[in-house]
C-alpha cells in the first residue's frame, strides 16, 4: 500500500472525484448515514489524496464528507495516499462499487473507468485484442461478474443520456438497451422521441433488429414509429379470475379445482349455446 498519512482537513478542502461516476443522492441510506455522524462521528477516515491545485480528492468517502457538510462538521478525518491517475481510479472503483444500491450508470461508467485504467498500467498483452480481452477478464473476476457482463455494462455508456436515464429508472431493459447502444447517437434520439410518443420500448428481438437497421443505414423514423406501436407478446392483455370472488357461487368445501373445472364447463356449454344462436340468426337473415 502506498505511504498514507492521517490528519483531519476542513470539509472545504475535500473535492470530488474526476468525472465521478458514483452519484451522491439524498435517499434512507444517506439518512441513516446522516444519523449516524451525527451520533458516533466518522470513524473510517476517508481516503483522498493531494491535488497539485491545493487541496485533497476523494478517492472513498463522498457521502461521509456531504454528510458531515450537512451537519456543519468542521474537521473530517481522511488518510491521505500518494497515487497516481490509474491508482487512484481503480481504488474510488473497488472502494465505492460495493455500495448496497448502485445504477446501472454507475456500474457502467465505473467499469470503464477500471478497464481503461488497467490497460494504462500494463498489466494485460501487448495485443490489442489480447488487451481487450483479459482486461475484462481481469475486472470482471474482482468485481464478481463475467468477462461479457462488464462488457455489456460498458456498452451502455454509449447511450444518449435520456435513454440512459430510463434504464436507471427501469423504464427499459437492461438488455434490450445493450442492443441499443449500438445504435448511432442520432438514431438513438429518433428512438427516444417515439418511446415518448408511443409510451413503449422495444423488446429485445426488436432492440437487435433496431441496431441491424441503424448499424447499415436503413433505419427511417416512420419505420421506429411502425415498430413501437406493435404488439409485443408479454404485452397482450391477460385475464384472470380471483378465487375469492368466484367462491360465493361455489357450494362450501369446493376445492379451486372443482370450480375452475365448473367453469370451464359452464363456459364450453356458453360457447355451444352462442355457436348455435349465431347459427339460426344466420339462417333467419
Amino acid at each position: 500500500m502506498p505511504n498514507s498519512l492521517e490528519l483531519n482537513v476542513s470539509p472545504a478542502l475535500l473535492h470530488t472525484f474526476a468525472n465521478h461516476p458514483f452519484h451522491v443522492r439524498k435517499d434512507m441510506e444517506m439518512n441513516e448515514l446522516v444519523d449516524s455522524i451525527r451520533e458516533s462521528g466518522v470513524i473510517v477516515p476517508l481516503i483522498v489524496r493531494s491535488r497539485p491545485e491545493g487541496g485533497y480528492e476523494i478517492i472513498s468517502g463522498h457521502r461521509r464528507c456531504e454528510a458531515c457538510r450537512e451537519l456543519g462538521i468542521e474537521k473530517v478525518p481522511v488518510r491521505v495516499q500518494e497515487l497516481t491517475d490509474d491508482e487512484a481510479t481503480i481504488l474510488m472503483v473497488n472502494s465505492n462499487i460495493q455500495r448496497e444500491h448502485v445504477l446501472p450508470s454507475e456500474k457502467a461508467f465505473a467499469y470503464k473507468m477500471k478497464v481503461e485504467a488497467i490497460k494504462h498500467q500494463g498489466r494485460t498483452t501487448s495485443s490489442q485484442v489480447g488487451m481487450k480481452s483479459q482486461t475484462l477478464d481481469w475486472v470482471g473476476k474482482e468485481l464478481n461478474e463475467s468477462r461479457n457482463q462488464v462488457h455489456r455494462y460498458i456498452r451502455l455508456t454509449y447511450l444518449i443520456s435520456p435513454i440512459l436515464q430510463m434504464v436507471d429508472e427501469s423504464r427499459m431493459a437492461f438488455n434490450p438497451a445493450v442492443e441499443i447502444s449500438y445504435m448511432t447517437p442520432e438514431h438513438q434520439r429518433w428512438l427516444q422521441a417515439e418511446m415518448e410518443l408511443c409510451e413503449a420500448t422495444p423488446s429485445l428481438v426488436q432492440s437487435r433488429r433496431l441496431k441491424e437497421m441503424s448499424q447499415s443505414g436503413t433505419l427511417t423514423e416512420h419505420y421506429l414509429h411502425t415498430l413501437l406501436t406493435e404488439q409485443k407478446p408479454n404485452q397482450r392483455q391477460k385475464f384472470f379470475l380471483n378465487q375469492s370472488d368466484v367462491q360465493r357461487f361455489f357450494p362450501p368445501g369446493y376445492t379451486p379445482e372443482q370450480m375452475q373445472n365448473t367453469i370451464f364447463s359452464l363456459l364450453k356449454t356458453w360457447g355451444h349455446a352462442h355457436e348455435h344462436t349465431q347459427s339460426q340468426q344466420e339462417l333467419e337473415r
